[in-house]
């Protein structure tokens, strides 16, 4: 009976391969092209809904209310008044940034470029944020990005400058690596690869998304056998067939890793989703936990604190014997319970850093959907404006400079203002002399900086951090609170986590929920 079975398995099996193959091609439903012909040369690329990136979990967005699970104002800044928002679906890191996530940043920088001292320098958290005048910190000065005792612990003394330098090398690195599994493009360092390790230097810059979106990273050496083919070009002197580097339309290359939006991560560190059924929020939060206290109500960790946190005034873990969080500072990025999005130490451990630029009024002014406020809108400079070639630094990353217009330029428009930034001298600072107006930078705004330091200390490098930390009391556990420090301080209380795009659906977990058919195309 179990042969029978296999055979007639088999052979449907084979009909239903034979009666495939004779199926129509799809065609474009506009015109009825067929696609991927290599007579006509236009591609359609198969649907996907991509998964996310290394450490990252999926956040399914919706509405929520902002500032809205703040009890109280104990400071009276009136900075998080509420307002109703929706948050898209997105990705965010399951844990705070380790320090062996931050070592193998500074190794692969000393391997990469090993005589460039003063990028690894500036790549080095300052440690110096444990020292206090009056306490004897020093050996987690010496000890604590290092050790292997501390290699779980988040990073600390991190500004929100070199967590922006984190984002962009992680996003190039986890893209570099599914391009080398798939053998797109070759890794010099391997084994077999060796001998065209010098034909993949001479590039002198590593891997850049940018730039191999943009066709700038290719050549001996480089292009590996798994290359995609190419309907519309010619093959290579030697090759029989044309090939062309991996596009966003493939599908392959992750989005770009980024810190999360101060209402993405309020919104992800509350994680309603766990309190919510046919749409109605059964219970409100004050932490990322159920309940109005901060001890756990389970059996069988009854009275356990549920975050690390300072529970007043020289008692920052309990007594000796019987410690309340297990912690003295700061504690490992997997401890306590994850909330409800399976994300964890969204309250306590350490604060951490968010993409937006502070302002007292921001929950007013910003818009109801996916509100943010920083924007810095850029434009990718040109080298040469007839080929598109990307202008790049040193480091291989392509050089932005401050957007010129609200809307897209006419070619006309784009040729003439990239020939006109090539002619004028580069400033220090890309975004010199464009003042914070509206989200907007207009190219004729101008600073004026006569009132910093005199009676407000916010400005445009004012950058939020929520969450509380190991030295913080409960009151800032709650997600609605925030703070402020400039974008260049770093402190031994705030790390970061990083967030991502989720392209595609918005609806994570589809199964078992009512849906509207949608029919495909004829």
């Amino acid at each position: 009976m179990k042969i029978l079975f296999t055979n007639t398995a088999f052979v449907l099996l084979s009909i239903g391969t034979l009666l495939s193959s004779c199926s129509k091609p799809e065609r474009s439903q506009k015109t009825g092209i067929p696609y991927n012909n290599k007579s006509f040369g236009y591609q359609k690329f198969r649907q996907t809904h991509p998964s996310p990136g290394p450490g990252l979990v999926a956040i399914e967005g919706g509405t929520f209310v902002l500032g809205g699970s703040a009890d109280q104002d104990v400071n009276f800044e009136y900075n998080n008044v509420r307002k109703r928002v929706t948050i898209p679906a997105f990705y965010m890191d399951e844990t705070e940034v380790s320090n062996q996530d931050w070592l193998d940043y500074l190794h692969w920088i000393t391997a990469t470029f090993p005589t460039d001292h003063e990028l690894y320098y500036n790549a080095l958290p300052d440690t110096l944020v444990w020292r206090r005048p009056l306490s004897h910190n020093d050996p987690y000065v010496d000890n604590y990005l290092r050790h292997p005792a501390f290699q779980d612990y988040p990073v600390v003394g991190v500004t929100w400058d070199q967590a922006q330098d984190y984002c962009q090398w992680r996003t190039d690195r986890t893209n570099e690596f599914i391009l080398q599994q798939q053998n797109i493009i070759i890794n010099p360092k391997g084994a077999k690869n060796a001998k065209n390790a010098t034909a993949a230097n001479a590039q002198k810059t590593p891997f850049n998304t940018d730039m191999y979106l943009n066709n700038q990273f290719r050549g001996p050496g480089i292009d590996g056998k798994g290359m995609k083919a190419d309907l519309n070009g010619k093959p290579a002197a030697g090759s029989k067939k044309a090939v062309r580097p991996a596009i966003i339309e493939d599908g392959i290359l992750k989005p770009a890793y980024r810190l999360p939006t101060e209402a993405e991560w309020e919104y992800a560190a509350l994680a309603y989703a766990g309190n919510t059924q046919f749409e109605n929020i059964n219970d409100g939060k004050i932490y990322p936990w159920n309940g109005l206290g901060v001890r756990s109500a389970k059996k069988a960790t009854r009275g356990l604190i549920l975050a690390n946190f300072k529970r007043g005034a020289g008692d920052n873990a309990g007594v000796g014997g019987y410690l309340n969080d297990k912690a003295i500072i700061t504690a490992p990025v997997r401890s306590y319970v994850p909330n409800d999005f399976g994300l964890y130490q969204m309250a306590g451990n350490v604060n951490e850093w968010v993409q937006d630029t502070y302002r007292q009024m921001s929950f007013e002014d910003v818009d109801d959907f996916n509100p943010f406020r920083g924007n810095q809108f850029t434009d990718k400079r040109l080298s040469n404006p007839a080929t598109g070639m990307y202008a790049k630094d040193k480091y291989g990353h392509p050089i932005k400079d401050p957007a010129k217009a609200q809307k897209k330029m006419t070619y006309a428009e784009l040729i003439a203002s990239q020939n006109a930034q090539a002619a004028a001298p580069t400033p220090k600072d890309p975004l010199a002399g464009k003042a914070y107006n509206a989200d907007q930078r207009g190219a004729l705004d101008s600073v004026n900086t006569s009132l910093y330091g005199t009676t407000t200390l916010v400005s445009d490098h004012s950058k939020v951090y929520k969450g509380g930390s190991w030295n913080d009391m409960a009151y800032w556990l709650n997600p609605a609170t925030r703070r402020f420090m400039n974008e260049d301080d770093a402190s031994a209380e705030v790390g970061f986590r990083c967030a991502m795009d989720l392209v595609g659906a918005p609806e994570i977990h589809p199964g078992g929920k009512p849906h509207f058919a949608v029919k495909k195309a004829k």
